[in-house]
Protein backbone atom coordinates (compact mmCIF):
# COMPACT_ATOMS: atom_id res chain seq x y z
CA UNK A 1 0.00 0.00 0.00
CA UNK A 2 1.31 3.46 -0.89
CA UNK A 3 -0.64 5.37 1.75
CA UNK A 4 -2.99 5.22 4.73
CA UNK A 5 -6.04 7.40 5.32
CA UNK A 6 -7.40 8.01 8.79
CA UNK A 7 -10.85 9.52 9.35
CA UNK A 8 -11.81 9.93 5.71
CA UNK A 9 -15.45 10.68 6.63
CA UNK A 10 -14.66 13.28 9.30
CA UNK A 11 -16.52 16.49 8.49
CA UNK A 12 -13.83 19.08 9.26
CA UNK A 13 -12.49 21.37 6.56
CA UNK A 14 -8.84 20.53 7.21
CA UNK A 15 -6.78 17.95 5.36
CA UNK A 16 -3.81 16.91 7.48
CA UNK A 17 -1.02 15.35 5.45
CA UNK A 18 2.21 13.56 6.31
CA UNK A 19 4.38 13.09 3.23
CA UNK A 20 7.21 11.39 5.12
CA UNK A 21 5.24 9.29 7.60
CA UNK A 22 7.07 5.97 7.14
CA UNK A 23 10.54 4.50 6.70
CA UNK A 24 9.16 1.35 5.06
CA UNK A 25 10.93 -0.08 2.02
CA UNK A 26 8.60 -2.33 -0.03
CA UNK A 27 9.93 -5.83 -0.63
CA UNK A 28 9.87 -5.27 -4.39
CA UNK A 29 12.45 -2.50 -3.96
CA UNK A 30 15.82 -4.23 -3.70
CA UNK A 31 14.32 -6.95 -1.50
CA UNK A 32 13.08 -4.39 1.01
CA UNK A 33 16.58 -3.12 1.80
CA UNK A 34 18.22 0.05 0.44
CA UNK A 35 21.63 -1.16 1.57
CA UNK A 36 22.09 1.18 4.51
CA UNK A 37 22.23 0.21 8.21
CA UNK A 38 19.09 0.04 10.33
CA UNK A 39 20.38 2.96 12.41
CA UNK A 40 20.33 5.13 9.28
CA UNK A 41 16.86 3.92 8.31
CA UNK A 42 15.71 5.15 11.74
CA UNK A 43 17.15 8.62 11.10
CA UNK A 44 15.48 11.65 9.58
CA UNK A 45 16.99 10.81 6.21
CA UNK A 46 14.49 7.96 5.78
CA UNK A 47 11.37 9.60 7.23
CA UNK A 48 10.12 12.47 9.37
CA UNK A 49 10.55 11.08 12.88
CA UNK A 50 7.40 11.57 14.99
CA UNK A 51 5.45 13.42 12.30
CA UNK A 52 2.91 10.64 11.70
CA UNK A 53 1.85 10.59 15.35
CA UNK A 54 1.40 14.36 15.38
CA UNK A 55 -0.59 14.26 12.13
CA UNK A 56 -2.91 11.51 13.35
CA UNK A 57 -3.64 13.30 16.62
CA UNK A 58 -4.13 16.63 14.83
CA UNK A 59 -6.66 15.00 12.52
CA UNK A 60 -8.56 13.65 15.51
CA UNK A 61 -8.55 17.00 17.31
CA UNK A 62 -9.55 18.93 14.17
CA UNK A 63 -12.15 16.28 13.25
CA UNK A 64 -10.65 16.09 9.77
CA UNK A 65 -9.08 13.43 7.52
CA UNK A 66 -5.40 12.54 7.51
CA UNK A 67 -3.35 11.03 4.70
CA UNK A 68 0.04 9.45 5.40
CA UNK A 69 2.56 8.00 2.99
CA UNK A 70 3.60 4.39 3.58
CA UNK A 71 7.05 4.34 2.02
CA UNK A 72 10.41 5.85 2.86
CA UNK A 73 11.38 9.15 1.31
CA UNK A 74 14.60 7.36 0.30
CA UNK A 75 12.60 5.04 -1.97
CA UNK A 76 10.97 8.03 -3.66
CA UNK A 77 10.11 11.41 -2.18
CA UNK A 78 6.42 12.34 -2.51
CA UNK A 79 7.26 15.92 -1.55
CA UNK A 80 9.15 16.50 -4.79
CA UNK A 81 8.03 17.07 -8.34
CA UNK A 82 8.37 14.15 -10.74
CA UNK A 83 11.19 15.95 -12.56
CA UNK A 84 13.05 17.02 -9.40
CA UNK A 85 16.65 15.73 -9.32
CA UNK A 86 16.24 14.89 -5.61
CA UNK A 87 13.18 12.69 -6.24
CA UNK A 88 15.33 9.58 -5.60
CA UNK A 89 18.24 10.49 -3.35
CA UNK A 90 21.63 8.86 -3.79
CA UNK A 91 23.33 10.73 -0.93
CA UNK A 92 21.61 12.30 2.07
CA UNK A 93 23.22 13.96 5.10
CA UNK A 94 26.44 12.04 4.63
CA UNK A 95 24.87 8.63 3.94
CA UNK A 96 25.19 6.98 0.52
CA UNK A 97 22.08 5.06 -0.56
CA UNK A 98 23.48 1.98 -2.41
CA UNK A 99 20.16 0.78 -3.87
CA UNK A 100 19.69 4.17 -5.53
CA UNK A 101 23.21 4.62 -6.89
CA UNK A 102 22.53 3.07 -10.28
CA UNK A 103 18.75 3.25 -10.53
CA UNK A 104 17.45 3.33 -14.10
CA UNK A 105 14.71 5.47 -15.59
CA UNK A 106 12.56 2.32 -15.62
CA UNK A 107 13.25 1.79 -11.93
CA UNK A 108 12.16 5.32 -11.10
CA UNK A 109 9.05 4.93 -13.22
CA UNK A 110 8.06 1.80 -11.31
CA UNK A 111 8.38 3.62 -8.00
CA UNK A 112 6.34 6.51 -9.41
CA UNK A 113 3.59 4.19 -10.60
CA UNK A 114 3.38 2.01 -7.52
CA UNK A 115 3.97 4.55 -4.74
CA UNK A 116 4.21 8.22 -5.64
CA UNK A 117 1.28 8.55 -8.04
CA UNK A 118 -1.22 6.53 -5.96
CA UNK A 119 -0.36 8.68 -2.93
CA UNK A 120 -0.95 11.88 -4.85
CA UNK A 121 -4.14 10.59 -6.44
CA UNK A 122 -5.58 9.85 -2.98
CA UNK A 123 -4.32 13.20 -1.68
CA UNK A 124 -6.05 15.04 -4.56
CA UNK A 125 -9.29 13.15 -4.00
CA UNK A 126 -9.39 14.00 -0.28
CA UNK A 127 -8.48 17.63 -0.92
CA UNK A 128 -11.37 17.96 -3.38
CA UNK A 129 -14.04 16.65 -0.98
CA UNK A 130 -14.62 20.19 0.33
CA UNK A 131 -14.38 23.43 -1.65
CA UNK A 132 -13.05 25.27 1.42
CA UNK A 133 -10.33 22.73 2.25
CA UNK A 134 -7.32 23.93 4.24
CA UNK A 135 -4.20 21.79 3.88
CA UNK A 136 -1.84 21.37 6.83
CA UNK A 137 1.28 19.38 6.01
CA UNK A 138 3.07 17.94 9.05
CA UNK A 139 6.82 17.33 8.90
CA UNK A 140 9.70 17.15 11.34
CA UNK A 141 13.32 18.24 11.20
CA UNK A 142 16.47 17.03 12.89
CA UNK A 143 18.04 19.27 15.55
CA UNK A 144 21.37 19.24 13.73
CA UNK A 145 22.60 18.07 10.35
CA UNK A 146 26.05 16.49 10.30
CA UNK A 147 28.73 19.15 10.39
CA UNK A 148 26.20 21.99 10.70
CA UNK A 149 25.21 24.36 13.48
CA UNK A 150 22.41 23.30 15.86
CA UNK A 151 18.93 24.44 14.88
CA UNK A 152 17.29 26.51 17.64
CA UNK A 153 13.68 26.41 16.48
CA UNK A 154 11.04 24.32 18.20
CA UNK A 155 8.64 24.70 15.26
CA UNK A 156 9.13 26.02 11.76
CA UNK A 157 6.32 27.28 9.55
CA UNK A 158 7.09 26.91 5.86
CA UNK A 159 5.26 28.62 3.02
CA UNK A 160 5.66 29.88 -0.52
CA UNK A 161 5.96 33.57 -1.32
CA UNK A 162 3.09 32.88 -3.72
CA UNK A 163 0.65 32.32 -0.84
CA UNK A 164 1.39 33.22 2.77
CA UNK A 165 -2.25 34.03 3.65
CA UNK A 166 -2.49 31.35 6.32
CA UNK A 167 1.13 30.87 7.33
CA UNK A 168 1.90 34.48 8.27
CA UNK A 169 -0.93 34.79 10.83
CA UNK A 170 -0.06 31.30 12.08
CA UNK A 171 3.52 32.43 12.72
CA UNK A 172 2.23 35.51 14.56
CA UNK A 173 0.11 33.36 16.86
CA UNK A 174 2.90 30.85 17.48
CA UNK A 175 5.33 33.64 18.33
CA UNK A 176 2.98 34.67 21.12
CA UNK A 177 3.33 31.25 22.75
CA UNK A 178 5.64 31.44 25.79
CA UNK A 179 9.01 29.76 25.54
CA UNK A 180 8.85 28.88 21.86
CA UNK A 181 11.40 29.67 19.17
CA UNK A 182 9.50 29.79 15.86
CA UNK A 183 11.10 29.57 12.45
CA UNK A 184 9.69 31.79 9.70
CA UNK A 185 10.48 29.70 6.62
CA UNK A 186 13.15 27.99 8.70
CA UNK A 187 15.03 25.66 8.77
CA UNK A 188 14.54 26.01 4.99
CA UNK A 189 12.32 27.76 2.51
CA UNK A 190 8.82 26.46 1.92
CA UNK A 191 8.79 27.24 -1.79
CA UNK A 192 9.66 24.20 -3.88
CA UNK A 193 8.05 24.00 -7.33
CA UNK A 194 6.33 20.66 -7.84
CA UNK A 195 6.18 19.68 -4.17
CA UNK A 196 2.98 18.49 -2.49
CA UNK A 197 1.83 21.94 -1.34
CA UNK A 198 2.54 23.41 -4.76
CA UNK A 199 0.63 20.62 -6.44
CA UNK A 200 -2.41 20.38 -4.16
CA UNK A 201 -2.72 23.84 -2.60
CA UNK A 202 -0.96 26.62 -4.52
CA UNK A 203 -2.21 25.58 -7.94
CA UNK A 204 -5.75 25.19 -6.58
CA UNK A 205 -5.83 28.38 -4.50
CA UNK A 206 -6.34 26.46 -1.26
CA UNK A 207 -5.29 27.86 2.09
CA UNK A 208 -2.26 25.94 3.30
CA UNK A 209 0.71 25.73 5.59
CA UNK A 210 3.57 23.34 6.30
CA UNK A 211 4.52 22.78 9.93
CA UNK A 212 7.94 21.41 10.87
CA UNK A 213 8.37 20.23 14.47
CA UNK A 214 11.87 19.52 15.75
CA UNK A 215 11.99 15.75 15.99
CA UNK A 216 13.56 15.47 19.44
CA UNK A 217 10.34 17.01 20.78
CA UNK A 218 8.08 14.38 19.18
CA UNK A 219 10.14 11.22 19.36
CA UNK A 220 7.56 9.37 21.49
CA UNK A 221 3.74 9.23 21.67
CA UNK A 222 3.41 11.59 24.66
CA UNK A 223 5.42 14.24 22.81
CA UNK A 224 3.35 13.77 19.68
CA UNK A 225 0.07 14.11 21.59
CA UNK A 226 1.39 17.16 23.45
CA UNK A 227 2.38 19.04 20.31
CA UNK A 228 -0.79 18.17 18.43
CA UNK A 229 -2.82 19.45 21.38
CA UNK A 230 -0.77 22.64 21.42
CA UNK A 231 -1.05 23.23 17.68
CA UNK A 232 -4.72 22.35 17.07
CA UNK A 233 -6.34 25.36 18.80
CA UNK A 234 -3.79 27.71 17.26
CA UNK A 235 -4.60 26.38 13.80
CA UNK A 236 -8.31 26.83 14.45
CA UNK A 237 -7.83 30.39 15.71
CA UNK A 238 -5.71 31.25 12.69
CA UNK A 239 -8.60 30.51 10.33
CA UNK A 240 -10.24 33.73 11.46
CA UNK A 241 -7.00 35.73 11.29
CA UNK A 242 -6.46 34.59 7.70
CA UNK A 243 -10.05 35.23 6.65
CA UNK A 244 -10.17 31.62 5.54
Amino acid sequence: MAFHIDGELRPGRWLVTCDHASNRVPTWVNGGDLGIPAVDMARHIAWDVGAAGVALELGRLLDSPVILSDFSRLVIDPNRGEDDPTLVMQLYDGTIIPANRHITAEGIEERLDRLYRPYHAAYARLAALRPDRVIVAVHSFTPCLRGRAPRPWHVGVLYSHLDARFSKPLITRLQQEPGLCIGDNEPYSGHLPGDAIDRHALRMGRHNTLIEVRNDLIGDPPGQVHWAARLAPILEATLGDAGA
